[in-house]
């Protein structure tokens, strides 16, 4: 009986003499994982390899690096790292809480599904200013889906700002100083264009479609290295509001009413 097997283009390992279960070298894409990859790699370097299947450029590195950076932690305000607290306070275990996070980020307002959309978008209007105003005034309705609820907005914009907030400027600007990244250069240059066409600020989803794109994923890529980066934020203000517990927690000590019973006869 021949032995069935995984296909894989990703990964390839070669099994210890004495033990077919345990594996002497491992391969990502052709690089010897623990005897090439991790003395000489960083871990960037490594993720970039692991999504794409090759080494990345400096460059890429770098944009890869500032893009994990600014999405490393969304911060209390954002509805998958309170998901994450949610739980955390209630008493749930770390791995439900950061599946919480994940469910919940996976959204179409700030989440995964949102991003999906603006790449789609992006791979049909491009750097072309005429069709991205088109599109902004005369957004398409979608198909009914099953899956997921239609979009309420416009997704890349904040339907709930008065203006541009400072973290995303700062963000947009400092990945527009990679040299090759050149949609998030295109989006810096046209960003007042584009919030008046669809008169709405730009969010902080559009900054990161624009890299994952000069990052040359595809959509389903850059919705797993969403998803993925914005776990750090997640995790530890779950094991933060776990250690100081619910009392301290301002959402459910208010909800919390204790009776005094009479004792039964």
């Amino acid at each position: 009986m021949s032995a069935e097997k995984i296909s894989s283009k990703i990964w390839k390992e070669v099994p210890e003499a004495d033990n077919p279960f345990a594996a002497s070298v491992c391969y990502c894409s052709g690089f010897d994982v623990y005897g090439e990859v991790l003395p000489k790699a960083g871990w960037i370097e490594y993720l970039y390899l692991l999504l794409m299947g090759e080494r990345p450029s400096i460059h890429q590195t770098r944009l890869l690096e500032l893009l994990a950076i600014a999405l490393a932690n969304p911060g209390p305000r954002d509805l998958s790292v309170r998901a994450a607290m949610n739980g955390a306070v209630g008493g749930s275990n770390n791995a439900s809480n950061l599946i919480a996070a994940l469910a919940v980020g996976a959204g179409g307002f700030g989440g995964s599904r949102e991003l999906v959309a603006l790449m789609q978008i992006w791979s049909k209007c491009g750097q072309d200013i005429d069709l991205w105003s088109h599109y902004l005034a005369n957004p398409p309705k979608e198909e009914r889906r099953d899956d997921w609820m239609h979009l309420s907005h416009v997704p890349g914009f904040d339907p709930y700002g008065a203006s541009r907030s400072k973290p995303v400027q700062q963000i947009l600007d400092c990945l527009a100083s990679v040299p090759t990244a050149a949609n998030v250069k295109w989006l810096q240059r046209n960003v007042s264009n584009l919030e008046t066409a669809v008169d709405m600020p730009l969010s902080m989803i559009a900054v990161v479609a624009a890299a994952c794109i000069d990052l040359s994923l595809d959509y389903n890529q850059g919705e797993m290295l969403y998803l993925m980066l914005r776990l750090p934020g997640a995790a530890v203000h779950a094991l933060e509001q776990k250690k100081m517990g619910w009392r301290k927690y301002p959402f459910f000590g208010d909800a919390v009413e204790l009776l005094d019973y009479p004792h039964a006869d």
